[in-house]
């Protein structure tokens, strides 16, 4: 995700002992390079990324917890794995914008209708 999203940050801080967790959609892959294979070392979270309504969420979306994350093998030998805390800190641009574009127009459901 961070890799082909330019915009989005991660927080980079010191992790601690808490490991990160990937949701349903995100599963499997790697945080840092998106990729699907070679799962070698578990993602550690800092203590902040992990504390309070964080604790036990997606480190790439946001979403809920369902299995333990993985740095993929090619991650691990560059060491990207020791650059810090791999949590998404903000949502992006692209996200923010729909979020602001569908509170102009109101929360509204599409509906069908028919004539």
């Amino acid at each position: 995700m961070a890799k082909h999203h330019p915009d989005l940050v991660m927080c980079r801080k010191q992790p601690g002992v808490a490991i990160g967790r990937l949701c349903e959609k995100c599963d499997g892959k790697c945080p840092i390079c998106d990729s699907f294979v070679n799962p070698a070392t578990i993602v550690h979270v800092c203590d902040e990324c992990n504390y309070g309504s964080f604790e036990g969420r997606c480190v790439v979306c946001g979403g809920v917890g369902v299995t333990d994350a993985y740095y993929c093998k090619e991650c691990f030998k560059l060491g990207k794995d020791r650059d810090g805390c791999p949590k998404i800190v903000n949502l992006g641009s692209t996200k923010t914008d729909l979020f602001y574009e569908r509170k102009k127009y109101g929360f509204k459901k599409r509906c069908v209708v028919e004539i």
